[in-house]
């Protein structure tokens, strides 16, 4: 039986690092030239972008690149030499949006396969057939498509795979076509440079031009002014009823921009939902446990096991945000000698250790701290707070940039992290 792949963002080289560290099969990211991630593509540059291909190879995993905008004409050329630039790097795949940029990329690097981006809106197996037919090996199906829809396109199209969202931040407009922050900001959603517009309260008006009167409209109580702002997908417990149905060639997870805590835990919860399937051992309630630690702007299962018309609760209207369960209290560096703050943290403090998929912990006790297991979880106390410098702190906050030293090495970018409720009453909150 063929497996099906677990792709998972890469922001930048760290997050490429962790992302597989948990689990993920695939990768995908790029540069900012050309990607709908601007902001998180400038945290890669070529070198750096190079090294994060390298080093999956290494573990025989794949990158794919993102040049999934859309070209004006003065953009032609550009693209043409950002393709071949791409392409000398070796990528697993180029991820693209435009059906000429599809013809483009299959005439430069004919040898890289090709997957169409999500923003090309492909809901039918017509279209499937027209890109199928340019060459296109991987259709990253439109967010508002069907597990049904699905079935009809690979019946319909044998060989060509298909990729699906199943975790992530969801758009209020079809496929992410909106213009709400070209309008209001002048940043193009389309171009990769969304000001996430939809995210805000927005207080509504009715105007009379005849008496030149506005009167405010009261919201109804407790439904909120968040009027545009749809919640998080989430497809954890519809795993295996995906996975079942063996049309589907890779689970996407949303989310380049988001932070390495987001990119191990949900990689990780993931991971462990298609391994159980596949051992015929899946329990939903051990995955959600773990992606409720996330912020989020609340879940929905979104559309891929239930038409659009079926929902009313993919609209998150009372908030933008809230936390998960847990916050991050540090991060552990790459050689696993040290760590840095994320959230404050004291000497005496106790904070539970995420580790990687597969990866294991001595459990110590010296003058630094003790690391204990307790019913299959790790936990590091903090004895002393000393920086890889010889500083020694009673507390350190988040953003500060000293090393601090291990009671032992851990696993490359294990995450420490603690309780919600504890978090915020360190905050005094």
């Amino acid at each position: 039986m063929k497996r099906a792949e677990l792709l998972a963002p890469a922001g930048n080289l760290e997050k490429l690092k962790i992302a597989l560290g948990y689990g993920a099969d695939a990768v995908y990211g790029s540069t900012s030239t050309f990607s709908l991630r601007i902001r998180s593509g400038k945290e890669f540059d070529m070198d750096s972008y190079a090294e994060g291909i390298g080093y999956a190879h290494s573990l025989e995993k794949k990158v794919y690149s993102t040049i999934n905008s859309f070209p004006f004409n003065s953009q032609l050329k550009l693209y043409e030499n950002h393709i071949a630039k791409i392409a000398e790097l070796k990528p697993d795949a180029l991820i693209v949006s435009s059906p000429g940029v599809v013809k483009m990329a299959s005439h430069i690097a004919p040898d890289i396969p090709i997957h169409l981006s999500t923003q090309a809106n492909v809901m039918n197996a017509l279209d499937a057939e027209v890109y199928y037919d340019m060459g296109v090996k991987r259709i990253i199906v439109a967010r508002e498509i069907s597990l049904k829809d699905c079935e009809a396109i690979k019946s319909h199209i044998p060989d060509l795979e298909l990729e699906v969202f199943v975790h992530g931040s969801m758009c209020f407009a079809y496929s992410g076509r909106c213009l709400v922050s070209a309008l209001q900001k002048g940043r193009v959603p389309n171009r990769g440079s969304c000001a996430n517009d939809c995210r805000f309260p927005y207080e509504i008006y009715a105007h009379n031009p005849e008496t030149n009167t506005t009167f405010r409209l009261e919201e109804e109580s407790e439904i909120g002014t968040y009027i545009m702002n749809a919640k998080d997908m989430n497809m954890a417990s519809h795993v295996d009823e995906i996975l079942s149905s063996g049309v589907i060639d890779s689970l996407k997870i949303e989310g380049r921009t988001k932070s390495p805590y987001y990119a191990g835990v949900v990689t990780k919860a993931y991971r462990h939902a298609i391994d159980d399937y596949y051992k015929d051992d899946f329990d939903e309630r051990r995955y959600q446990a773990e992606l409720n630690t996330t912020q989020n702007r609340g879940f929905t299962d979104a559309y891929l096991t239930s038409r659009p018309f079926e929902k009313n609760d993919t609209q998150s209207h009372d908030f933008t945000i809230q936390n998960g369960t847990h916050q991050v209290a540090g991060l552990v560096s790459e050689d696993g000698k040290s760590w840095r703050c994320k959230d404050k943290s004291c000497k005496g403090d106790g904070v539970e250790i995420v580790l990687p998929v597969g990866a294991k912990v001595e459990l110590v006790d010296n003058e630094i701290g003790s690391i204990d297991e307790i019913a299959g979880r790790y936990f590091l106390t903090l004895k002393k707070i000393i920086s890889k410098s010889g500083k020694e702190f009673d507390c350190i906050h988040s953003g500060d940039l000293n090393d601090i030293i291990l009671p032992t090495s851990l696993p490359s970018y294990a995450i420490l992290r603690r309780g919600i409720d504890e978090a915020l009453e360190k905050k005094g909150l």
